[in-house]
């Protein structure tokens, strides 16, 4: 699933394509999409004619902000994507082979936008969806600089398990199960350690790797696995990955202390990390 890292990347794309350009016109070809909606119709109503104002984040979710006060509000789910179309210009010229099978295919819905662009959600899985309403978030990691003092105040008041605070998005917004195995590797602490047992030292690590980890994977423009499934507005992959020292390296030697990472399964979900220098 998309995390904070991409989907800012694709926020960022988009405040320099679509920003100041009206809706002409809006193709929904997967009802799924939209399936929080009356209807297709209705959807495409409220839409088309309307010029998009600015492009906001909120965790996970993207804030497209139009011209008569309405938010449209995108999650793109656990495969979803966005991208823009290539005009009839750049559709003539040779595209180049991908290296690796791309789960890139049929739209599931797509936007024309004055004076000449548009962007679609090119994913054969329609995981991505277009909700009525983005659900509240908790801390903005990249927006709400605080002192680790304050951080650790709002630790304090929870008594869980490290991973399963950081995923959970009425405390953190936009941290999901990639993330949160780098973020804890970068502080040196163990995902199941709970959050009202850390020294102030601790609190400090976690805290700027939080922020650190996160704004270096936005620098990166995000990780996309072996799969490739993450790309962004213009179809590229992200870089971070290759940053990776703890998720998905099961089996290979920790680039810190050279044990070997391990995975657990934690909550349903794979837990990488390692057992020697995370405590």
């Amino acid at each position: 699933m998309p995390e904070l890292p991409e989907v800012e990347t694709i926020r960022r794309d988009l405040q320099g394509e679509v920003v100041g350009r009206k809706i002409k016109s809006v193709e929904v070809r997967n009802g799924r999409t939209v399936r929080r909606h009356p209807s297709a119709k209705q959807f495409r109503a409220r839409l088309e004619g309307h010029t998009i104002k600015d492009i906001g984040r909120s965790g996970k979710y993207l804030l497209l902000s139009l011209d008569d006060g309405a938010t449209l509000v995108v999650h793109l789910g656990m495969s979803g994507q966005l991208q823009r179309a290539k005009s009839a210009k750049e559709a003539k010229a040779p595209t180049p082979m991908p290296c690796s099978p791309s789960p890139r295919g049929a739209s599931c819905a797509s936007s024309t936008l004055g004076p000449s662009a548009s962007c679609s959600s090119p994913d054969r899985r329609p995981r991505g969806a277009v909700p009525a309403r983005a659900r509240p978030s908790g801390l903005r990691p990249l927006e709400d600089i605080m002192s680790w003092e304050k951080f650790w105040v709002l630790l304090s008041q929870h008594k869980s398990g490290l991973k399963a605070l950081l995923m959970d998005q009425e405390f953190v917004a936009g941290i999901g199960n990639m993330y949160a195995d780098e973020i804890l590797f970068a502080a040196g602490l163990r995902y199941d350690r709970l959050s009202n047992s850390l020294s102030s030292q601790e609190v400090r690590r976690l805290y700027r790797s939080m922020v650190e980890t996160l704004a270096e994977a936005v620098k990166r423009r995000g990780s996309s696995l072996a799969d490739e499934q993450y790309r962004d507005l213009f179809g590229e992959i992200g870089d971070y990955q290759d940053q990776h020292q703890a998720y998905d390296r099961e089996g290979q030697a920790c680039r810190r202390c050279r044990a070997t990472i391990v995975r657990v399964k934690s909550g349903g979900r794979s837990t990488f990390f390692c057992e020697h220098c995370q405590v």
